[in-house]
């Protein structure tokens, strides 16, 4: 196996950063496929950690290749802060370490106040967005009306598009969200200095993918955010603005189906969601506040809290039909240690009708009582556990629970934020 994906099976925030940093040292190129900046890995590397939310995991390691892939939606001024953080640290010392796609969207200054504008005007109705413009930016894609990055290093075409973009976004930026209109030729001359600063990095990447693919390289595509979360396949309407399930690989990065050889789903060991929208197995109560403490869960991008909860195993299983996974990677273990017994959810109560899958509606995902399995906790500590049989007994039966109820092994076991607080099963390729 040449090419593995790992994406979140949950609502984000499961610890894809820390997998994804861990099996890029197996690996030769890292890809991005969706999202933007809304996403955030925190990596954890000698007592060190760094917090990264567009440029992909693996550039911790020099000579991993890594490529953000044209489903991408670019903030430029973000990227380029995140490299300039990333170089002040002594990593990404290389301009050779990224490839950007040429036909990746970007971000432009009316996407971010349009998008704070309509969660405003909301008001209790909120869809809870991270206000960087990735929604607005993602509208553009859709409606032909997008600037690319290849136009970033056109002057004359993207004087044209931002004018355009203009005439029609200045109306909304003043008469509905009451705000001062901006100037085309200050955008442009922003955008085109961003341009000359990302130009090294610029590239066909389908076609330095395809290269990669064929000659056997071992490539990682990192997904951000959840499988919960997707355009479609989530809890809509309070979910992301892209397909986040691994069939968004081939769109994402330009590459073909038949090239994907693996999916890993990332599975924390506890649930936890940030924003808006039903949560089952939520727990509203002084045990949630304490898994909350215990594994700092706190957004990477935001930080917002997060919302925290048992295991929901018809959460995880939505995500294993839906993205054909072959392994799972399972996060935060050690959280759980010394809460025994612990819930697992395996359905649903919906008004008197018993279900094992996620409903459409959100109304009917709201009202969703769980149906729980007990299993025994453990109070043995995990964080220098090496080897499956280094677990507690009860800790080996929690995986195997988990295993038995999704029909996935259980190929990676984390024990701690480090690289080394990690089982690793099987092989990722």
């Amino acid at each position: 196996m040449s090419t593995l994906v790992i994406l979140g099976t949950q609502w984000g925030d499961e610890g894809k950063g820390k997998i994804v940093d861990l099996l890029t040292g197996r690996a030769e190129v890292v890809v991005r496929f969706q999202g933007g900046n809304n996403a955030g890995h925190t990596l954890k590397v000698s007592g060190e950690q760094v917090i990264v939310h567009l440029i992909p995991s693996g550039i911790l390691y020099p000579d991993t290749l890594n490529i953000i892939g044209n489903g991408v939606v670019i903030d430029p001024s973000v990227l380029l802060q995140e490299k300039a953080s990333l170089r002040s640290r002594g990593h990404f010392l290389n301009d050779g370490q990224l490839l950007i796609s040429d036909r990746a969207h970007v971000i432009m200054p009316y996407h971010k106040i349009i998008d704070v504008g309509r969660e405003e005007l909301l008001a209790g109705k909120k869809i809870g967005t991270t206000g960087r413009g990735i929604g607005p930016a993602y509208e553009d894609k859709a409606s032909r009306m997008g600037i690319r990055v290849c136009d970033l290093l056109r002057p004359e075409e993207l004087r044209t598009k931002v004018r355009m973009a203009l005439e029609e976004k200045n109306f909304l930026i003043q008469h509905r969200f009451g705000r001062d209109p901006l100037d085309a030729d200050a955008v442009t001359e922003e955008y085109l200095d961003y341009g000359k600063q990302l130009e090294p990095h610029v590239t066909d990447t389908s076609q330095v993918l395809f290269s990669k693919i064929s000659s056997g390289s071992r490539i990682l595509f990192e997904g951000a955010q959840g499988t919960l979360l997707d355009i479609d396949h989530g809890t809509y309407p309070y979910v992301t603005s892209s397909n986040v399930v691994s069939g968004n690989v081939s769109c994402g990065a330009g590459v073909s189906p038949a090239s994907i050889k693996g999916v890993w789903g990332v599975v924390k060991a506890y649930t936890t969601r940030v924003g808006e929208g039903g949560f089952p197995t939520e727990l509203k109560d002084a045990l949630g506040d304490e898994i909350r403490t215990r594994g700092a869960e706190y957004g990477a991008t935001t930080g917002r809290p997060r919302r925290c909860g048992w295991l929901d195993m018809v959460v995880v299983n939505h995500s294993v039909r839906l993205n054909g996974l072959t392994g799972i990677a399972l996060t935060k273990m050690d959280v759980l240690t010394g809460i025994s017994p612990l819930l697992v959810c395996t359905g649903y109560e919906i008004n008197g009708v018993t279900v094992d899958r996620i409903p459409a509606h959100i109304e009917d995902f709201a009202v969703a009582v769980p149906k729980y399995r007990e299993v025994k906790g453990w109070d043995e500590p995990l964080d220098q556990c090496r080897s499956f049989d280094d677990l507690p007994k009860n800790a080996r039966d929690y995986v195997e629970t988990i295993e038995h109820l999704s029909g996935v092994p259980v190929t990676l076991v984390s024990v701690g934020p480090s690289r080394d607080q990690s089982i690793l099963r099987r092989s990722p390729f």
